[in-house]
């Protein structure tokens, strides 16, 4: 009898560790990168994975999916000065998406990841609290410096 329950104990820590494992065993799909974080065993801050899989160790490490689908973003540019002097608006959208090189993924991991869409769009109007001042906008340094005497 004391044989009987030494082999279910055994069986039932095998079970739970084989358990464990599996639940920390992560795979990618096609569509998103696998970005690890914590002790990555880099010089990187995080290890990213496209289209495969990755074990996550527990306590050391945790994980977050990165979404590769293009994202569109609206950046209109109003009162913008043309190249003969005439205030222009111009509705500018660009579309963007994360490519699957692995110095691009590391790249828009540390800068992107836990972001929403709507915070990702803030660079965006960054430059249009500048009003779209372009070089030709700016006072050139002779036009400031009026008449010096001597």
């Amino acid at each position: 009898m004391p044989t009987l329950t030494l082999i279910l104990i055994l069986v039932a820590v095998l079970f739970v560790t084989l358990a464990a494992i599996l639940r920390r065993y992560r795979r990618c799909p096609s569509d998103k990168i696998l970005v690890i974080y914590g002790k990555t065993g880099r010089s990187s801050s995080a290890r990213c994975v496209h289209g495969g899989a990755a074990f996550i160790w527990p306590v050391f490490q945790d994980y977050a999916y990165l979404d590769l689908k293009p994202i569109s973003i609206e950046c209109n540019l109003t009162n913008a000065l043309s190249k003969q002097n005439i205030r222009v608006d111009v509705p500018c959208r660009f579309t963007v998406g994360i490519s699957t090189e692995q110095e691009v993924m590391t790249n828009a991991a540390e800068r992107l990841l836990g972001l929403s869409t709507r915070q990702r769009q803030i660079p965006c109007k960054r430059l249009r609290k500048r009003g779209g001042r372009t070089p030709q906008d700016r006072p050139q340094a002779h036009q400031r410096e009026r008449h010096r005497y001597p």
